[in-house]
């Protein structure tokens, strides 16, 4: 009987685009390997695992890794660094790479030293052989042509022969960060360089009708004024002169009034009311276990949040002719290249776009809009240099928020209380508005110009990518029959973009929510009547997993509660479950989370827990303390004043257990604890305090307004 063929191989899907084995590696004689990945190091330890993962692959030690910061001049093409995909898309890619170079080196070897390639093995980078015959990779590298396109044949290494995967390997970014040496894009200086600042009105969508300059040419060490429009800007010797003359520049223009921001004080009612793209994103139908007794319906809704990068946003560009050469710390330097030549009607190629790392960003902040600032007043510099960098008011209002959500939740239960029907809608503006995406560019600055491109309205990427405002919107409990909706606002007053997890927090927070009150109405335990909804395994053990670890269910004690939450993030992503500790009385002060996770195969463990830590953070001060404020002319949470975050001491004690899958292909674990941590915190509200806070974030006002709702 003949047996069916096995499945043709494939590539991983970054050497699909970028084939190039050359683009993505090269071997010195000098004894180290330059390894450059298109993704970028945004304070997630990529570099690192990236590095562990070709040391492994290719036999070296890790120290001779050279990692290679992204360049459109000499990377590969990798998208965006986003939705925790880095280690999952770049990772594999890396991986099969490597292991198809070290065969090509083994291969080279054989025929030199006359032995059979299976007798041959490599030990940092010494390949040796019978008979003490031996060369390495350094002694070979002139020699092998790495000028060729990958093919699916490579196997990289088995689990088991793998020796720095599954280890905690010291991370490569963090000696120069705690040693004060230049990384960060806003330590850097380029020579001869001059300073930029450009001038935007407090009003949301304001134009420029009328600028005297005449205050800002007086001042000191003035290069340049550019007015281009609604886009104005100045250029200076100093950064001093160039904050300077903005104020004086500031005094000269005239704006109009802008247009109406909504009402902050009933986001719900606003979203819903707005003109919307209704798509169905999932339906599920079956008969009936049970007849329908009575229906819940519950609303949860999200404010807009900013991303709150703790350094403003920084760039610097220099012209050389019709060649430009950009330093960023965009996610995406290809797509903003992509954008720039749209604006600048520029060809691509003649755009060079570097990335430097940023003091803190995940996600579609203003990145990318100083960038273009920058071009734009660097047109003016004379060939030299300029570097801008926003203020902290600027980026707090200027830069793409995450979107407001209000979510609806319809149960249908039957006479003993189970789950027959389950109904999600959600409205909110899209969660994707960033560069490079459209045929038109997504830059502020874009928007600005005299002969303005339209602006981008934000839209949803497609399920099969994650998601956006539905992102976690299916469940992952074995409902018998659901229907899942999103409306998608098609105006958009305020600028929304990609903020870390899109629309999952959102949504795991109004799914878990309900899931603990319906537990809660059947007096059921929380843990256990999860488990009985799910049919994944792995689910299962990171919910048991928390758990045990949290010692569920610690005896009562007053003004304490305990909550417990889980997702897999995008439903294809990391599992979490969260166990949350709070003690509330006039405010939610989070003492404790015990999260349990599984990324599959996790490349460097203690990496993985720092990102679920500082997921676990940032979730934490988005639930007690974050939301963007406004009135009907402008943003008015514009300092850490008005846009409170979390402070030191005020971070939750955070335990985290990592399930080690090795057999598993990895995925990302950046964003899969902000949702389970908000609706775990929920729900250890409503056990301290007996009542349902479904408005973020839980300050004072949302808890007392809850209570007299309840009463």
């Amino acid at each position: 009987m003949n047996q069916p063929s096995p499945p043709p191989s494939k590539l991983p899907v970054s050497l699909v685009a970028n084939p190039l084995l050359s683009s993505w590696l090269k071997f010195s004689a000098h004894g180290q390997v330059t390894v450059s990945p298109g993704k970028v190091e945004i304070g997630q330890g990529i570099v690192t695992a990236l590095a562990q993962i070709a040391a492994d692959e290719l036999d070296v030690d890790i120290s001779r890794v050279q990692m290679v910061r992204a360049s459109t001049a000499v990377s590969p093409n990798e998208g965006v660094t986003s939705g925790s995909l880095s280690v999952q898309q770049s990772g594999r890619a890396l991986r099969h790479a490597c292991a198809e170079v070290r065969h090509i080196f083994l291969q080279l070897a054989s025929e030199r030293l006359g032995v059979d390639i299976d007798t041959l093995d490599v030990d940092d980078g010494t390949i040796s052989g019978p008979g003490n015959v031996a060369t390495s990779y350094w002694e070979l590298a002139d020699d092998v042509l790495l000028d060729r396109d990958a093919t699916p044949d490579a196997k990289p290494k088995p689990v088991a022969r793998r020796v720095l995967a599954g280890a905690s390997v010291q991370r490569i970014d963090i000696p120069d960060k705690v040693f004060a040496r230049p990384r960060f894009i806003h330590d850097w200086a380029l020579p001869d360089m001059l300073h930029g600042r450009v001038l935007r009105s407090e009003n949301a969508r304001a134009k420029l009708v009328e600028l005297n300059d005449e205050r800002a040419r007086a001042i000191a060490d003035l290069v340049a004024v550019v007015h281009d429009g609604s886009f104005a800007g100045v250029v200076s010797e100093t950064e001093h002169g160039a904050e300077a003359a903005l104020q004086a520049l500031r005094k000269g223009a005239v704006w109009t009034a802008g247009e109406p921001l909504p009402d902050e004080s009933d986001l719900a009612a606003f979203l819903k009311a707005q003109p919307t793209e209704t798509t169905i994103i999932d339906k599920r139908t079956a008969p009936p276990s049970a007849p329908k007794t009575r229906t819940i319906r519950r609303q949860y809704v999200r404010p807009y949040l900013a991303h709150a990068s703790i350094a403003p946003s920084c760039a610097m560009a220099q012209w050389n002719g019709d060649r430009l050469h950009v330093w960023t710390h965009s996610q995406g330097v290809y797509l903003l290249r992509t954008d720039l030549a749209l604006v600048l009607n520029l060809r691509a190629e003649n755009i060079a776009v570097e990335h430097l790392e940023g003091a803190g960003c995940y996600g579609h902040n203003a990145a990318d809009d100083v960038a273009l600032d920058a071009v734009l007043l660097a047109r003016a510099a004379g060939g030299r240099p300029v570097r801008v960098q926003w203020s902290r008011a600027g980026e707090m209002s200027d830069a793409p928020f995450g979107a407001a959500m209000a979510i609806e939740i319809e149960a249908d239960l039957d006479p003993s209380g189970e789950i027959v029907d389950w109904r999600h809608s959600i409205w909110s503006n899209g969660h994707a508005a960033r560069p490079g995406r459209a045929a038109q560019p997504a830059l502020l600055a874009g928007y600005e110009l005299k002969n303005p491109f339209p602006r981008m309205i934000s839209t949803n990427p497609p399920q099969a990518n994650g998601g956006g405002g539905d992102r976690n919107a299916v469940p992952l409990y074995d409902f018998r029959s659901w229907q899942i909706e999103s409306h998608r606002l098609t105006t958009m007053p305020i600028r929304t973009s990609a903020l870390r997890t899109l629309g999952a927090q959102g949504n795991v927070f109004a799914i878990e929510s309900m899931l603990d009150e319906i537990a809660a109405a059947r007096d059921e335990d929380p843990v256990a009547f999860r488990l009985r909804h799910l049919d994944d395994e792995r689910a299962k053990d990171v919910i048991c997993a928390a758990a045990k670890r949290a010692g569920w269910k610690p005896a009562k004690q007053p003004g304490i509660g305990y909550g417990i939450a889980f997702a897999r993030y995008k439903n294809t992503g990391a599992y979490c479950a969260v166990v949350a500790e709070i003690e509330g009385d006039e405010d939610i002060r989070v003492r404790k989370l015990t999260l349990a996770v599984d990324v599959g195969e996790a490349i460097n463990p203690d990496g993985v827990i720092n990102q679920i830590e500082g997921g676990a953070i940032q979730a934490t001060s988005w639930v007690l303390k974050e939301r963007v404020r406004f009135d009907r002319q402008r943003i008015t949470s514009t300092s850490w004043t008005e846009y409170p975050i979390l402070r030191f001491s005020e971070v939750p004690n955070i335990e985290v257990e990592v399930i080690q899958r090795p057999e598993i292909d990895p995925v990302g674990a950046g964003e899969a604890a902000h949702g389970p941590v908000t609706a775990a915190i929920a729900n250890a509200i409503f056990d301290a305090l007996g009542v349902r806070v479904r408005q973020l974030p839980f300050t004072r006002e949302h808890l007392v307004a809850a209570m007299e709702q309840a009463s």
